[in-house]
């Protein structure tokens, strides 16, 4: 598998984590037992979220700037 497929496959994977430890938040906050270890839960997923994602948005406009140097 191409390191780009990886990514975008682990970037969806890490999304219904992340939603899944948000609604976990919610259920928790509204039950009144928050911690601030709990709230940490949604923050891993959610930095693998922002690399990644910030990965899959350079990746089009890198191509762009690949072709038009092998093109020049």
């Amino acid at each position: 598998m191409k390191l780009n497929q990886w990514v975008r496959q682990s970037h969806r994977w890490f999304s219904m984590i992340f939603f899944a430890a948000v609604v976990f938040n919610t259920i928790e906050v509204a039950r009144g037992k928050y911690t601030n270890s709990l709230g940490l839960l949604a923050v891993v997923p959610l930095a693998f979220l922002l690399s990644s994602g910030l990965y899959l948005f350079v990746l089009p406009y890198a191509a762009k700037l690949k072709s038009r140097r092998v093109a020049g």
